[in-house]
């Protein structure tokens, strides 16, 4: 596959961002809202956003079961922030009613770094890919409390109070970062993420 074509849950969040990451990564990138969107693309990315209305929009638009059976079926998922929150198995802090595709093996904090006020920049060193400390801003980020055997942990906050905080992972096909990478201009975490996909494919 030369240029994968890579969704972006554009349901709620900074869909846009993510759109013109993924262009200029390399991909061919195109909102998704309905099933038949999902099923033209090798790879999806669910953005950053508000995690308990992102559950339920995903119900409405009934895209929860051919999400989950394209994860099961090896499709290629980023999560990034509230993206994160959707692919844990387990989500301490949220709503009871709250539910998402539960693909990577982890214990995520909702709103672990704090609310709004509490969103920073620091630099986090990521596991396979290269050029140094990635700059990344959180925005009342999650944070990995416990992995399974199955999961890669890709980096961790290296300094300040949050430090040692796991804020990338990596199951398989499955990708998630606490962070927001759309919003930096840097694009090595999207290339990553196309490169996976291409992998996949």
């Amino acid at each position: 596959m030369t240029v994968p074509q890579i969704g972006v849950l554009a349901l709620q969040g900074d869909v846009r961002e993510h759109l013109a990451a993924l262009a200029g990564a390399g991909a061919d990138a195109r909102p998704v809202r309905r099933p038949a969107e999902l099923d033209a693309v090798d790879g999806l990315v669910v953005p950053g956003g508000e995690s308990t209305t992102m559950s339920k929009l995903v119900d409405i638009f009934e895209l929860r079961e051919p999400i989950d059976k394209r994860i099961a079926g090896g499709m290629p998922v980023y999560g990034s922030c509230a993206g994160m929150i959707m692919l844990a198995t387990e989500v301490l802090d949220g709503r009871a009613d709250q539910r998402g595709f539960a693909g990577i093996e982890m214990t995520v904090r909702r709103n672990a770094f704090g609310r709004q006020v509490d969103s920073f920049e620091a630099p986090v060193r990521l596991a396979g890919v290269a050029g140094g400390p990635f700059h990344a801003v959180f925005i009342r980020a999650p944070w990995v409390e416990r992995v399974g055997d199955g999961v890669e942990v890709l980096g961790r906050v290296t300094d300040g109070p949050a430090a040692d905080r796991i804020v990338a992972v990596r199951q398989g096909h499955l990708l998630a970062t606490s962070f927001h990478p759309e919003l930096t201009g840097d694009l090595r975490l999207h290339r990553y993420f196309v490169d996976l996909v291409r992998a996949a494919g």
